[in-house]
């Protein structure tokens, strides 16, 4: 039972991270860039405080606090992954289209493999190396299908710098998972965040005073359930895996979101687009598999 819950919670990120792209779709009408990543990060922080105050209150002695050492790790999670990151990705999409998006940012999960490999020791199995550029194929697949052609420098540069935010995050992330509870560093790394976005407050309430009650639950389920939930569900998985093999499984998310987009926004997929998402799900299946080299020299010692 315990061997399912990893997966498990792997499922459960990819799903809500997937749709939160049909509620970001939903919330950007009405919300800009900087306001919808402090409302987000906002929402999701308090949401894990609680948790925490109420699942640490009976037994207070158990909590861990992040050492000095760890503070640093944390200040780089919270800074590049959720702030940096929900910045530039949200500003990005109003100056690309999807599919032109959605390959600049799925350079990310390659460059975490890369950086696992050289930071963190996890080294480069040729699972995961095949299955990282396979699945790298099927994003260009489903890219191709769904762009428009149109690109724009500063859209790309935004892109770019999302990929790259995404990737140190997760790297500087994994360290921590193994001294301290998964719900702590993301609540920690996800209020880090929300500060960064601070200079946003006055806007946010600007537009929250014209926005719409259900473009306003788009929000909080996007504070509650893709950041909240899901980052959570993502650093406990991540805390039973290598970041390299975790990274490859978030091309599982273009799939999904194309699925809930179709369900939900009514938009049908090209064939291309499909025959693209087959192609991610191959690379993530070649990933997840041992490497039968490693595993024939552990043997022979």
């Amino acid at each position: 039972m315990k061997n399912l819950l990893a997966p498990a919670a792997t499922a459960v990120t990819v799903v809500l991270w997937a749709s939160a792209f049909v509620a970001i779709r939903h919330a950007g009408t009405e919300f800009s860039a900087g306001p919808l990543s402090l409302a987000r990060l906002l929402v999701g922080s308090v949401l894990l405080g609680v948790f925490l105050l109420v699942r640490s209150s009976p037994r207070p002695a158990v909590r861990r606090w992040p050492a000095k050492n760890d503070w640093p790790l944390l200040l780089a999670c919270g800074l590049l992954w959720f702030g940096v990151y929900n910045l530039t990705l949200n500003e990005a999409e109003r100056r690309l289209d999807a599919g032109t998006a959605a390959m600049l940012v799925h350079v990310a999960p390659l460059l975490i493999a890369l950086l696992a490999g050289l930071t963190l020791g996890e080294g480069f199995p040729r699972p995961l190396v095949i299955g990282s550029l396979v699945a790298f194929g099927g994003v260009v697949v489903i890219g191709t299908s769904t762009s428009t052609g149109r690109t724009e420098t500063w859209g790309v540069v935004l892109c770019v710098t999302a990929a790259i935010s995404y990737a140190v995050g997760v790297v500087t992330q994994k360290p921590l998972l193994s001294r301290l509870p998964a719900a702590e560093v993301t609540w920690l790394a996800c209020t880090i965040g929300a500060v960064v976005c601070l200079p946003f407050a006055p806007t946010l309430i600007d537009e929250l005073r014209t926005a719409s009650a259900a473009t306003i639950w788009w929000v909080v389920y996007l504070g509650a359930f893709p950041t909240a939930l899901g980052f959570t569900t993502w650093a406990f998985a991540l805390r039973r895996s290598t970041a390299g093999r975790m990274g490859v499984t978030v091309y599982a998310v273009p799939v999904v979101a194309i699925g809930l987009g179709w369900l939900f926004l009514g938009e049908t997929p090209a064939g291309l687009a499909l025959a693209g998402g087959a192609l991610c799900l191959v690379g993530v299946a070649i990933s997840r598999r041992k490497d039968t080299t490693s595993r024939v020299k552990e043997t022979a010692r």
